[in-house]
């Protein structure tokens, strides 16, 4: 499963804010719908997560180290 990641700085508001969230694409979504509903006051869901899911990037794969 491929991860995704948003950062709010990328995101058009008010504030400067500095949260990244990463994640499955649904799970990122879901995090930041809540995140500007409640730290940025906005009010239509549903318009903001097809806005959100435009500002999507990949999270490069990670390979796996040995010790």
């Amino acid at each position: 499963m491929s991860r995704k990641q948003i950062d709010c700085k990328d995101f058009l508001s008010g504030k400067s804010c500095t949260l990244a969230i990463s994640g499955s694409e649904d799970e990122v979504i879901d995090m930041a719908i809540i995140h500007a509903i409640i730290s940025h006051g906005h009010d239509d869901p549903f318009e903001l997560r097809n806005d959100l899911r435009s500002l999507l990037k990949d999270v490069p794969e990670r390979k796996a180290t040995t010790a």
